[in-house]
């Protein structure tokens, strides 16, 4: 089995020159269960952190990450590429792309600014046009109540304008009394006099200042707006500029849709696409705090999307109405360590499992699919073998981890029958591995 390599490079602090070459057993098998083997350096990239195929071209598309831009390149060998045209901006941080099934475009996503990005392809598979999608909202954005007038509400206390009225042009006792009707005649008041010594002076027991929602008026307190409604239940999250869009990941799905995840608002959002662009069709949101990271789809028509903050695994479906929402969902693992972080997640060949990386405890979780794609179980939690999985593969026979933060790819046994992962058979010493990508 063959293998590209994305990883990060001196611009992200580590060593690698651009895109690796690979094997994983013999190059030209389907099985991937023998001795790992670097190739080399297909072709030299700033840091390119995420890969993607084009389904006809032998063209290989990269998220140069510190960049925040996408490059191409074209297949010059077994193991060796060559720039194919320019680079295109994706927006800053770009951490992810994917390529339509028809080979038209593709679809990049930022991390740092949450700018999701569709690029047109021409026959070649070069990079053409780039338009940017429209950005996400929060939907648990607290609507911000507008800056109390308080001067207005002030003075529809019953009095108070006339009496402010007064002591600014320095009435004296006798002319408040005579507005406050029949109070005692005292000597004349300072214009600088608080309120509760005008009225003490006039006799007056009620302040109107020391009523509650007066107080409340002046300090901008009182109930908050409603927000956006999770679907978890979750509370009203702060205003809309306390979190930050991060788009991370897109999937393309049957009937012409396109999903990304935005892990700062908690949202996967379904998109329809064309040579124009990309058009918002629908949003689902996640529960607060979540982080909707990455995703796959799955042969029953259900989308999985595990989460990076929360390490919860949520099922995804369509209604008659063609609208996706939340069916169910579970933490990837009852044993994960808290603290642990969503990576990355993949489905088996089979469609059977579910494979979550979780950086922390750096395990994969292994889950079950049930009923009719519905449901999710658990069945395992396997050690990766490395530090920090950055991003698996699941292959016939192998589990390929790459170890972000132990500079190494290890390949695990896989039990087929029960799909668990077993021991680390090989490892393969390479910088900051981010991306595997099999090739043939």
């Amino acid at each position: 089995m063959r293998f590209w390599i994305g990883a990060r490079g001196a611009d992200m602090g580590s060593e690698a020159r651009g895109v690796m070459a690979a094997t994983a057993g013999e190059a030209d098998s389907p099985l991937a269960s023998g001795r790992l083997v670097l190739a080399g350096d297909a072709v030299e990239a700033p840091s390119p952190t995420w890969l993607a195929a084009h389904p006809t071209q032998d063209v290989v598309y990269a998220a140069l990450e510190k960049q925040g831009r996408v490059g191409a390149f074209r297949r010059t060998g077994e193991t060796t590429l060559a720039p194919l045209g320019g680079t295109v901006e994706a927006g800053e941080t770009t951490c992810h792309i994917a390529v339509a099934p028809d080979g038209s475009h593709l679809v990049a996503a930022a991390w740092g600014d949450g700018v999701v990005t569709h690029i047109a392809l021409d026959a070649a598979g070069r990079l053409g046009k780039r338009t940017e999608a429209v950005p996400a909202a929060d939907p648990y954005a607290v609507a911000k109540k507008p800056e109390p007038d308080t001067a207005r509400l002030l003075d529809e206390q019953p009095g108070v304008a006339d009496l402010r009225a007064l002591v600014e042009r320095g009435a004296d006792a006798s002319q408040l009394a005579a507005m406050l009707a029949g109070s005692t005649p005292t000597p004349a008041i300072d214009a600088d006099a608080g309120m509760d010594d005008i009225l003490a002076l006039l006799g007056q027991s009620k302040n109107p200042f020391d009523d509650p929602a007066v107080r409340d008026i002046l300090r901008g307190a009182g109930e908050p707006l409603a927000g956006g409604v999770s679907l978890g239940g979750a509370p009203a999250a702060e205003p809309s500029e306390s979190r930050t869009p991060r788009a991370h990941c897109s999937v393309f799905l049957p009937r012409g849709l396109v999903a990304t995840t935005d892990l700062g608002y908690d949202l996967v959002r379904f998109w329809r696409t064309s040579a124009r662009g990309m058009t918002l069709d629908h949003e689902v949101a996640l529960p607060l705090g979540a982080g909707p990271r990455h995703m796959t789809p799955h042969p029953s028509g259900h989308l999985y999307v595990l989460t990076e903050f929360t390490s919860e695994v949520y099922v995804l479906s369509a209604g008659p109405d063609g609208r996706w929402r939340l069916r169910s969902g579970l933490a990837a693992s009852p044993a994960s360590l808290p603290g642990d972080s969503g990576a990355e997640l993949t489905r088996s060949r089979d469609g059977r499992h579910l494979y979550a990386g979780l950086r922390g405890s750096d395990t994969i979780a292994v889950l079950r699919v049930r009923d009719e794609g519905d449901r999710i179980e658990h069945v395992a939690l396997a050690e990766s073998g490395i530090r920090k999985p950055r991003h698996h593969v699941i292959l016939r026979d192998a589990l390929l981890v790459a170890g972000q933060d132990s500079h190494e790819i290890a390949s695990l046994d896989v039990d087929e029958r029960t799909g668990v992962p077993g021991r680390v058979r090989h490892r393969l010493a390479v910088p900051s591995p981010q991306h595997i990508l099999p090739f043939s």
